[in-house]
């Protein structure tokens, strides 16, 4: 990924936080997920009284993605403001899994420290498909 696409990813993961609906944490976080056919799709955590029924930002951003039809993820973006940057929770991650086990994560927060890895590397051995089939997972 070029310097120019991590910039996009992270300004727009930076304008849908600020759209976060959260109202009981004020913790807001954006998401922004690069798909392989170049579009982003945005995404906030949107909160609710029934603490369950929360939605994490991540999540937000992939299913508006494949309610497009779009299914192959190449990079995310999550922005949130907290003295380390924002990372994936673990269902965010399992979630994310499903579709890009190689996902290329970059985190920030909002005074601009930011870190990168890959999702295997924040979800190693993830339960996917191959489970189901059977089969051993790689």
């Amino acid at each position: 990924m070029s310097a120019e696409e991590t910039r996009r990813l992270l300004a727009e993961a930076k304008k849908a936080r600020a759209r976060a609906y959260t109202p009981y944490s004020q913790y807001k976080v954006g998401a922004a997920l690069l798909t392989k056919s170049g579009r982003i799709y945005g995404g906030c955590n949107i909160e609710n009284a029934s603490y369950g029924a929360t939605i994490c930002a991540e999540r937000v951003a992939v299913a508006r993605a494949v309610a497009e039809g779009e299914q192959e993820f190449v990079a995310l973006a999550v922005v949130a403001d907290g003295p380390e940057p924002g990372s994936p929770c673990g269902i965010c991650r399992q979630f994310l899994a499903e579709f890009a086990p190689r996902l290329t994560l970059i985190m920030a927060n909002l005074t601009g420290k930011e870190r990168y890895g890959s999702l295997d590397q924040y979800l190693p051995y993830a339960f996917n498909k191959d489970y189901l089939d059977g089969e051993e997972a790689d």
